[in-house]
């Protein structure tokens, strides 16, 4: 009986585990059509403020190729608009940046003059980042920066797939439960 119970509780920690993993969600950067210029120049600074990022998410930034791109850079980069040397470069179109880690990362345009127009985007895993707030566009911000059509139409993902995800993790738990009270009886 007592080697059950040890299995019991190895099985449980595994479906933990799992629904740790399943429970991982895509973002669609700023919940619009397109990664550009936005209309409004706080839409990039106040889109992470209203998800809660964690390690295993993804950040899918949609653009047309031939026309944007997406870099990740430094803080100092970050703050001053420096495209140069970024730490990653991306010019697919359909670019997907996977959280691996706790902290700050700071994304921008690498087309020239996209940032200084408040395309970039400061996201925080696991903490809120009051740089954040020091860092967004301040009121003053040029309402009538231009801005790309969506060139694309919609795309078949939902703007945010965690309810898909937390359903998954609901049905995984519940199986998990029904395995361990299995191996109990």
């Amino acid at each position: 009986m007592g080697m059950m119970s040890l299995s019991s509780v190895m099985v449980m920690v595994m479906m933990i585990m799992l629904v740790q993993v399943v429970s991982s969600t895509q973002y669609k950067v700023g919940d619009l059509d397109s990664w550009g210029i936005p209309i409004d120049a706080k839409v990039y600074s106040k889109w992470p403020k209203s998800h809660s990022f964690k390690i295993g998410d993804s950040l899918l930034f949609l653009y047309p190729p031939s026309e944007d791109s997406m870099i990740q850079v430094t803080p100092s980069n970050f703050k001053s608009c420096n495209t140069k040397d970024p730490i990653l470069y991306m010019n697919d179109g359909n670019s997907l940046f996977n959280l691996t880690q706790n902290g700050s990362f700071y994304f921008t345009s690498g087309h020239p003059g996209h940032c200084q127009k408040y395309q970039k985007l400061l996201v925080s895993v696991g903490t809120y980042s009051a740089e954040a707030d020091a860092l967004s566009p301040s009121s003053s911000a040029d309402a009538d920066a231009p801005s790309y059509q969506n060139a694309f139409g919609s795309i078949p993902l939902s703007q945010k797939s965690s309810s898909s995800s937390l359903q998954f993790s609901t049905v995984v738990a519940s199986l998990a439960c029904a395995v361990v009270v299995g191996a109990i009886m």
